[in-house]
């Protein structure tokens, strides 16, 4: 139960308009996939209560880091039995059970352990969830891995106890719900079926910021701690994933003509001001930060007209020069 294990109980959970947590517009979707991406730096999640300033302006873009969802598979449900879907980022599966009042999670897969919540599932979120609601639930189960197996029994608490602007690398959002997601956890012997005698525990503490026009959240970090003394085990990690749109940073061309794009509005294609002989690729965006499309400079120009009317990103790159990305609008 590493790094992937602490970092992937963190994540889910998402927002809609007026800062409320609903199923319709907040569940996981099946065939979904959110373009994360890992965060260089240090999330600042000093911040609580109403109102307040979520600053991590000095966050930077790493690694991609997708997550995708999907349907369990018949075989997955055996083991992971009331499963409506599953998260995969990297080697990491979660499954999760989806109802009308709430999200439990069944399951956690990984290259170093199993949870099967099958005992009694966690809930993860209830629904509705606003600003200053706490969820309190117990979890139960059972845990493998190639250093020890056995049970694991205690609560996950829920509370959604910031909201306000949430500023991270070169942009700023408004109405920011923040909810902190914890999973305290006794692990037992597999013979301790009275859950009477820990022989370790296990504590993860995630933080997640979502706005009112993504399904995902745009930041989440979470710390975690693994200790089983009798096996020598005490370990902390600490993660965080961005949504790739967070750090599409907008070209302000009003101040800087160096680079630009044009027409904007365009209809059929896109051009360039500037001095473009470093830039060798194009990728566009949709608002969201997912890649719609991806093509070479050589003609100096990128088609656009196949692509529905829109706001997208464009983002030019090449070896040895400053990426630049630009807004514009599909007519």
């Amino acid at each position: 139960m590493k790094k992937t294990l602490l970092f992937m109980l963190g994540i889910s959970g998402v927002l809609s308009a007026q800062i409320t947590l609903t199923k319709a517009a907040n569940d996981p979707v099946s065939g979904d996939t959110a373009n994360n991406y890992t965060v260089t730096g240090t999330v600042d999640n000093s911040a609580l209560g109403a109102n307040v300033t979520f600053s991590n302006g000095g966050l930077t873009q790493g690694t991609a880091s997708p997550t995708a969802y999907s349907t369990p598979s018949a075989a997955e449900l055996t083991t992971f039995p009331g499963s409506t879907i599953k998260m995969i980022s990297g080697a990491t599966t979660i499954f999760y059970k989806s109802s009308a009042s709430k999200l439990e999670i069944t399951g956690v897969i990984n290259p170093e352990a199993t949870l099967n919540f099958a005992v009694d599932n966690g809930t993860y979120m209830n629904y509705p969830t606003v600003f200053g609601i706490t969820q309190n639930d117990t979890a139960k189960g059972n845990f493998t891995s190639s250093v020890a197996n056995g049970l694991f029994s205690g609560n996950m608490i829920t509370v959604a106890d910031a909201h306000g602007t949430l500023i991270i690398g070169g942009k700023t959002y408004t109405n920011v719900l923040r909810v902190k997601f914890s999973q305290n956890f006794g692990l037992f012997a597999p013979f301790d079926i009275t859950y009477s005698n820990a022989i370790g525990t296990f504590t993860n503490t995630a933080y997640a910021y979502y706005d009112a026009s993504h399904r995902y959240a745009l930041l989440t970090s979470t710390t975690g701690n693994i200790s089983v003394p009798i096996l020598g085990i005490n370990q902390s990690t600490s993660s965080a994933l961005a949504l790739n749109e967070t750090f599409l940073a907008v070209t302000d061309t009003a101040r800087k003509e160096s680079f630009a794009v044009y027409p904007n509005p365009a209809q059929d294609y896109i051009g360039f001001k500037g001095n473009m002989e470093k830039y060798t690729t194009a990728n566009i965006y949709s608002l969201d930060g997912k890649l719609i499309k991806t093509t070479d400079l050589k003609s100096g120009k990128v088609q656009i007209s196949e692509l529905p009317t829109a706001n997208y990103f464009i983002q030019v790159s090449g070896n040895d020069t400053k990426t630049e990305t630009v807004k514009f609008i599909k007519k």
